[in-house]
């Protein structure tokens, strides 16, 4: 009996970390700002017959609407209400994005905003996404409800009443973070508000929560929140599944408080994954990708099993949060599809890709004053992702996830999942190789030369397409032929002033009939 009240115990702690997608499926992507009858369709017509495990999405519940500056993408991160009533569409709309997603295989991960409300220099009554009344000076937010009694101004020890030192944990958990009200956690009143808040998105058909801000609450607050969840919707999901749980906390070392103070509740992003490889992928500071053989917890990041990684996401590749300019961006699409390559590639953590849109870039002393623009719109109501004739999109959404090279990589990952991390090959400068097993190879060549030489694949003999150069369509190859010998070895060339100078073949790349 007591053995299986154990098992029992660390089921329970076990089903935070995993991701609920279906079998097979190993990576989500971010649609960021997407209205949710745009990812319902996204669903349908590309991601599920692509391979994507799941879509994190934009806060879904009602935001104030902020006109100075114009509709930035920030507001959605200052919530008045938990209505799921925002500019990506009503609840309405979210259901039945959630249930076509979930039909297709694609599951939904929410963005939830729960560390605080919006700023308390807000003016009340201004407007927000379903006209509910607010009131951020006498701390009034009627529509949840919430008033003085839930906030923790009385907690705070700061002069201002915002964070003023990062080096104090307290500071940190219970001072407003850049002036946004911050919730007394503390009070069982108020997990009960945020869970209930949870509870519906999870019985509409949601898979699990990236938990905005979690550096910025304690652990154990969280963990009560958390212990309210109900299981998943048994409509889609395994009768038992708990939600997925993935904790924002920038952790770049130097500070008391650490990505390991949250493992209890959940993955957690590890913000040092995307700022390492773009300092290794730009060659700064004597960085080259042999060092990459080591990749993971050899280079200090946290065990990959509560590792949630990404190369960029929406905060940073705008200069906010961690980093700095060494992210790499859509912006610089050569070195971005390495990175985003070498991510999916390698045995690493769980993988999201970012999808972004774009903005009127505008740089004074080396910073974006435009970093805030929000997304594509005609007079602040989102426009609509519309898809060109080469499957790219239109109307300003990049769409990186329809980038040939990323798409097929996430193809890869799937194709390897499981496999060991094997025959890692280097030149002892920046051109490097290695296998998943009898499963995958991948060849880079960030070198300023050519790449020209015989390698150990593993994998079994037979013609395979690059799935970096094209696709394999039928029985034939749009791009590149890897030959690969009964020895499990192939010549691989890739030129230094390639577009994509890496190679990738999988199991699923080989041709069989051929003539």
């Amino acid at each position: 009996m007591k053995f299986f009240l154990l098992l029992s115990a660390i089921g329970f702690c076990w089903a935070q970390y995993a991701p609920n997608t279906k079998p097979g499926k190993t990576s989500i992507v971010h649609l960021f700002e997407w209205r949710w009858a745009d990812i319902a369709l996204e669903c349908e017509r590309y991601l599920g017959p692509k391979g994507f495990g799941g879509v994190q999405i934009s806060p879904p519940n009602e935001n104030v609407v902020i006109n100075n500056p114009s509709r930035p993408w920030w507001e959605r991160y200052q919530p008045i209400s938990y209505k799921l009533c925002t500019r990506s569409g009503n609840e309405d709309e979210f259901k039945d994005m959630v249930t076509r997603c979930n039909n297709a295989g694609v599951h939904i991960y929410v963005d939830a905003v729960i560390n605080h409300v919006c700023g308390h220099g807000v003016a009340a009554g201004t407007g927000s996404t379903c006209g509910s009344y607010f009131n951020p000076g006498n701390r009034d937010f009627p529509a949840i409800p919430f008033s003085a009694w839930d906030f923790n101004d009385g907690k705070c020890r700061t002069g201002s009443g915002d964070i003023e030192n990062y080096n104090d944990p307290y500071q940190v958990r219970d001072c407003r973070l850049s002036g946004l009200l911050d919730l007394a956690l503390e009070k069982d009143y108020v997990r009960s508000k945020i869970a209930e808040y949870l509870n519906h998105l999870i019985d509409l058909g949601v898979a699990g929560f990236r938990i905005d801000a979690s550096k910025h609450m304690w652990p154990g607050d969280m963990k009560a929140i958390l212990d309210k969840l109900h299981n998943l919707n048994t409509t889609w999901f395994p009768e038992g599944s708990k939600p997925f749980i993935y904790q924002e906390v920038i952790d770049l070392g130097g500070e008391p408080i650490k990505s390991s103070d949250y493992f209890e509740n959940g993955r957690v992003t590890e913000f040092k994954y995307g700022a390492k490889l773009g300092t290794v992928l730009r060659k700064w500071h004597g960085e080259k990708m042999a060092y990459l053989k080591s990749w993971g917890e050899g280079w200090g990041f946290m065990p990959s099993d509560r590792a949630l990684v990404f190369v960029d996401n929406h905060d940073n590749q705008r200069g906010h949060g961690a980093g700095g300019a060494s992210i790499l961006t859509f912006w610089d699409p050569r070195l971005y599809k390495m990175g985003v390559g070498f991510m999916l590639a390698h045995p690493y953590g769980f993988t999201r890709v970012m999808s972004s849109f774009r903005w009127p870039r505008y740089f004074q002393n080396g910073k974006d004053i435009n970093d805030w623009v929000g997304p594509p719109n005609n007079n602040g109501v989102i426009k609509e992702v519309t898809i060109n004739e080469d499957t790219t999109c239109g109307n300003d959404w990049v769409c990186e996830h329809r980038w040939r090279q990323i798409r097929n990589m996430v193809m890869f990952r799937n194709v390897v999942d499981g496999q060991p991390f094997t025959n890692w090959w280097d030149n002892g400068s920046n051109q490097v190789a290695f296998g998943r097993g009898n499963k995958g190879f991948i060849v880079f060549n960030n070198d300023d030369w050519p790449l020209s030489l015989t390698l150990q694949t593993g994998l079994p003999a037979g013609t395979y397409c690059d799935v970096i150069s094209g696709d394999k369509i039928g029985d034939n190859c749009t791009g590149i032929k890897i030959y690969v010998s009964g020895d499990g070895k192939a010549h691989f060339s890739v030129s230094n002033s390639a577009e994509d100078p890496f190679i990738a073949i999988h199991a699923e790349s080989k041709l069989y009939n051929l003539n």
